[in-house]
């Protein structure tokens, strides 16, 4: 399976000519659900689910599908009948030939005073882990988990003891659009030091073997 990291929390994935592609949002590049057989959204909030983009991709590739929480569903599944699927924590399925499980029913607390939305997180062929943004822990071992590395409702020592209990093999920063260079080296400093697992990060466009 091949893993490409687009801007912010994308990614997409490849394997036997079918692609999978997670939360292309505003912060990622406008292409970034085009071409993909599957389109999987954690939750509603912009940089992680835009309509219009999600829209153009389903107009590109009419056996193109969607699977994600109410929230999200409920905009798209008028426009798309049959090919916006609705799903949970607990569910499994199958989408481009990726076998897919669900977890996690909340995003992380950004501000006691905020209303919390739902998310959820997507296992991948058992291997890849994307938790949207919750850290979220899925009930088996994990090979590769997409770390959200910096974000407002999260800081480097909850980062590092996510890590730690999700115990993957290796873990690839995403939600990473805010973290500016000059940061960077810190991050991967403390990650790679504390966190217990090979930590890595890939530039937009560039991608990796799992």
């Amino acid at each position: 399976m091949k893993l490409t990291k687009k801007s912010h929390a994308c990614i997409r994935l490849e394997k036997g000519g079918r692609t999978l592609v997670i939360d292309p949002g505003a912060f990622s590049e406008a292409d970034a659900a085009v071409g993909a057989d599957a389109v999987l959204i954690t939750h509603e909030h912009a940089d992680h689910f835009d309509e219009a983009r999600l829209r153009a991709a389903l107009d590109a590739n009419p056996a193109a599908g969607i699977w994600t929480l109410r929230s999200v569903a409920e905009k798209l599944s008028a426009a798309f009948p049959g090919r916006v699927h609705t799903v949970g924590s607990g569910d499994a399925f199958s989408a481009a030939g990726f076998d897919v499980q669900v977890y996690g029913e909340l995003h992380a607390v950004i501000h006691p005073d905020l209303p919390r939305v739902t998310n959820v997180g997507f296992l991948v062929d058992g291997s890849v882990f994307h938790p949207g943004d919750a850290l979220t822990v899925p009930e088996q071992s994990v090979d590769t988990l997409m770390l959200p590395v910096m974000a407002p409702w999260s800081k480097v020592s909850e980062v590092i003891d996510y890590v730690r209990e999700v115990g993957p093999r290796r873990a690839i920063d995403v939600h990473d659009a805010l973290l500016t260079e000059l940061a960077r080296p810190i991050y991967d400093t403390h990650i790679g030091n504390l966190g217990g697992a090979e930590h890595s990060r890939l530039a937009p466009g560039d991608s990796t073997q799992l």
